[in-house]
């Protein structure tokens, strides 16, 4: 490869500085589920999963995305290419990915299908994913079934556990784009029969427009042509905004025609359908042989206008070990002369080259292939996400009036009618998850500015802009309900993706910072009730890690003042400071903001020990950790607390609340540093907040006495610390523990793996797993002590041990630890993978790597949502952060 081939990528991604570059105009942004979302539910009672369940979705027209089995689309969401795929005993095609709903699923919401995204670049240029199709009849109603049977202590039933897969009974599906231009892209699907037997295969790439027509609103309706002519199969694609299009299909394969619209006689009982054909068209033609569902293009022949085109392949049979191939070909205008000429395979072989080259590292490959298929996962997760919430509320004009009840002032997502967004945004997930969670995509840009600045700095400013953040300031936390409260980590991600890029971006730095000053405004205002400087933020995100639900208001006049809360808001303080700071070197109208951040921080710190409502902070001196408190006024004017004894992940947010003041603060800022010292001189009690050493400063929630004895309990193997990260709830409550809160009695324990409560809906569990995000940010925070101490700031690891080891290789062996989840141990099994089917010693289940939402507290097995490279997609950066004082990989202790 030249040195202009190797630079390739680099290249693009240069050109490609914004969301509607041109490399950018085409990539994995179709959703792997727009069926159970809120977008979709039409209904009076706002159950999402029963208003538009699985089994509508392939007759049922979407209002506001499409979804699909490793497909792509543009960036505005109009025209989508997917797989479908039939064995010859499926009752349906298999067009989109299978999964339970939250009251199907005895933990929630669970897909029962396998994938892998196993490669792609930042521009997509080139993308790989891997589809495993059982040869059998997928096991629909037995997945419900089991599933109904099996209580909350019992495991999730999982596709496995059916035999639909015993023996290697399946076809792997390999799907491979590869963009020759920005509007030239080459598609490859290559399946591959495991199983010992010949078995039928039938491959079904689709093409497809959204439906934007059938409301009301827009009716223009762009259109599909399928023609035989020539020789030539090929699908003309006209939009009124994307233009012209030209799918090529090689080979001969039957070309069907239908439209992307509603099977109404089918679904609801209609007399007719308002059009000839409708989105189950093919499907019921190759399985129900239904020959009026669809047009059907013969030899020489053009089809009339469509909307949704398959091209049919079918394969019978494939033999044990054989492969077949279908490729595609979708370029801008008229076509290509020669599309499967050689400049197909060409192409596939250079942008997989380009992207060897482009993911070249110095580590082992082993660690190497975890980083690579964490990025191409988070890749992924970009989807087309188009929300109109005010339209939403409203209804469509050519549909039934939307129910009063959506109108109510307490009905879902009501005070959030200026809501409109049609952006590409990165998901939790492809398919439990499949829309934005604010803190969740702060996590995930750390990751992505390692491969894709741009885009990362573009997300975290997305959802500040005015069409997405509240007029009050408010960021949105989810599309369940946007007035959810996730913890403020925006401010930190941005300093991480500022901090990642050699040639510093202050423009962007500035365009974050300003908007943020209006979210911290918000937190005060909202978020502190009583102006005690502790804060309420609700379940932040970590779902059921208290005693009670922490979003419900209490009863008898008590309210809740939070560990977690208190000091993310802490956290937030300095990292607003440290941005304010880094601002002002450049720009001295700053320096003054960065003083009302650290006074505000000063000001958080102290309540947090020893003031707020009832005079009692988060600190516990009698246990040496931080708490939950609740208070209430009593008739007298006296203020009742008390502490809710639970040692959670909620006590060890206080410890994130560190930042470093280097010499160049005291050096070159001398306006902030006078009013620092001012501020320490009149109230010397705020001294203990703030460390001093070589001309720099400390800044910390926890002074060093309180640090150590926080962290004695985090780095205990008896309690937070386990042999693959740090646990959400101590293990010490592992036999359970009576706690009182606001004079009810509440039992709670340390549950390692699933959710064994419904509380918010059971699909995840806070009461003992590990999980990724809040384990960054606390190697984060060794990491800034380390950077204070230098080297000089030693704890016990594993407490009570006796061995001494420095802040940075405590943070060096929770990494190892975290890193280990996803590396083969003496056995030769990841223990990520646990007792699931990728345990086994087949090689064709372990060269597959699974990031799941969260892990087993005492196995490490992966629990929850399993394409989790949102957040989970971390583990790259910490194989990769060259902060580490030993090898990663390697234990200390």
């Amino acid at each position: 490869m030249n040195e202009q081939s190797r630079q390739a990528e680099r290249t693009r991604l240069a050109e490609s500085d914004s969301p509607t570059a041109p490399w950018r105009l085409w990539g994995p942004y179709l959703a792997g589920r727009q069926w159970g979302t809120v977008r979709e539910d039409y209904s009076a009672g706002g159950d999402a999963w029963t208003s538009f369940p699985f089994d509508h979705a392939r007759s049922r027209a979407y209002r506001w995305g499409e979804d699909g089995i490793a497909g792509i689309c543009d960036v505005h969401g109009f025209l989508n290419i997917g797989v479908a795929l039939w064995n010859g005993r499926d009752p349906i095609l298999k067009e989109r990915y299978f999964g339970l709903t939250n009251n199907e699923g005895n933990h929630g919401e669970d897909v029962k299908e396998h994938w892998w995204v196993t490669d792609g670049t930042p521009t997509h240029s080139w993308m790989q994913v891997v589809y495993r199709y059982p040869q059998s009849e997928f096991p629909y109603a037995e997945l419900r079934e089991m599933a109904k049977r099996a209580g909350r202590n019992e495991r999730e039933p999982e596709l496995s556990d059916t035999g639909a897969l015993d023996e290697n009974r399946f076809f792997d599906v390999r799907v491979s784009y590869a963009k020759a231009g920005p509007k030239d892209i080459c598609v490859e699907l290559t399946a591959t029969n495991h199983g010992p037997d010949p078995a039928p295969l039938h491959l079904l790439p689709q093409i497809w427009f959204r439906n934007t027509w059938a409301w009301g609103r827009d009716d223009r309706k762009p259109s599909l042509r399928a023609c035989t002519r020539d020789g030539w199969r090929r699908i003309t694609a006209e939009h009124g905004a994307l233009g012209r299009y030209t799918l090529h299909v090689e080979g001969t394969p039957t070309l069907l025609v239908t439209d992307n619209e509603t099977n109404e006689v089918e679904l609801f009982g209609t007399a007719r359908n308002p059009t000839r054909y409708t989105k189950d068209g093919i499907d019921r033609y190759v399985i129900g042989q239904d020959a009026k569902a669809c047009q059907v293009i013969g030899p020489d022949d053009t089809s009339e206008p469509g909307t949704k085109v398959a091209a049919w392949y079918s394969f019978d049979p494939v033999e044990p070990g054989e492969s077949v191939t279908v490729r595609l070909r979708l370029v801008d205008g008229d076509g290509h002369l020669d599309a499967f000429g050689p400049s197909f395979q060409d192409t596939v072989d250079q942008r997989k080259a380009e992207a060897d080259e482009f993911h070249q590292t110095d580590l082992d490959p082993k660690r190497a292939a975890v980083v690579r298929r964490a990025l191409a996962g988070l890749m992924w997760t970009k989807q087309h996400y188009r929300f109109r919430t005010r339209e939403w509320l409203d209804g469509d004009p050519a549909q039934p009036a939307a129910p009063k009840s959506r109108k109510n002032m307490h009905a879902r997502n009501t005070h959030w009618r200026h809501f409109d967004v049609a952006d590409v945004i990165s998901m939790p997930d492809e398919w439990e998850y499949p829309w934005f969670a604010a803190w969740d995509l702060a996590f995930h840009t750390v990751p992505f500015a390692k491969v894709d600045p741009a885009f990362a700095k573009e997300q975290l400013l997305l959802l500040c802009r005015e069409w997405l953040m509240h007029p009050n300031g408010q960021l949105p936390a989810y599309e369940w309900e946007f007035g959810d409260v996730n913890p403020p980590v925006h401010a930190w991600a941005a300093l991480q993706v500022y901090r990642s890029e050699e040639t510093k971006d202050r423009k962007f730095l500035a365009k974050i910072f300003h908007k943020l000053l209006l979210n911290f405004s918000w937190w005060v205002n909202r978020k502190d009730a009583d102006g005690s400087y502790l804060f309420e933020g609700g379940f932040l995100g970590m779902d059921n890690i208290g005693p009670v639900n922490r979003s419900e208001p209490m009863l008898g006049q008590w309210r809740l003042e939070q560990s977690d809360a208190t000091s993310w808001m802490a956290a937030y303080s300095l990292h607003l400071m440290q941005i304010a700071l880094e601002l002002a070197r450049h720009d001295e109208s700053y320096e003054d903001v960065a003083t009302k951040f650290v006074e505000h921080f000063l000001s958080i710190a102290e309540a947090s020990t020893q003031f707020g409502s009832g005079g009692r902070g988060i600190w516990d001196e009698t246990d040496g950790f931080c708490y939950d408190v609740v208070s209430r006024r009593l008739p007298d004017g006296h203020v009742e607390s008390q502490p809710v004894r639970v040692r959670s992940m909620v006590g060890l947010i206080p410890v994130l609340a560190c930042a470093v003041l280097e010499p160049w603060v005291f050096e070159e800022l001398p306006g902030f540093a006078r009013r620092l010292e001012h501020l320490l001189s009149r109230r010397p009690e705020l001294q203990q907040f703030l460390s001093r050493s070589g001309g720099g400063a400390l800044l910390s929630l926890l002074d060093e006495r309180k640090l150590r004895r926080v962290l004695s309990r985090m780095l205990d193997e008896g309690e937070f610390l386990s042999p693959h990260g740090i646990r959400s709830l101590s293990a010490a409550h592992r036999e359970g523990l009576e706690v009182q809160v606001a004079d009810q009695e509440h039992r709670m324990g340390y549950e390692p793996g699933e959710s064994r409560t419904p509380m918010f809906g059971g699909n995840s569990n806070w009461r003992g797993p590990v999980w990724f995000p809040t384990n960054a940010l606390l190697v984060e925070a060794l990491r800034t002590v380390e950077e204070f101490h230098g080297g000089k700031f030693h704890v016990e690891l594993p407490t009570r041990s006796q061995r001494n080891v420095t802040a940075g290789q405590a943070a060096d062996e929770l990494v190892r630890r975290l890193v280990s989840l996803f590396l083969p141990d003496h056995d030769g099994r990841r223990p990520a993978d646990g007792k699931r089917i990728e345990s086994t010693d087949s090689p064709l289940w372990r060269e597959h790597v699974t990031f799941s939402e969260y892990f087993d507290g005492d196995t490490g097995e992966g629990l929850g949502a399993t394409h989790q490279t949102g957040w989970t997609a971390l583990v790259a950066s910490l194989l990769t952060d060259r902060r580490q004082t030993g090898a990663v990989g390697e234990s200390i202790v």
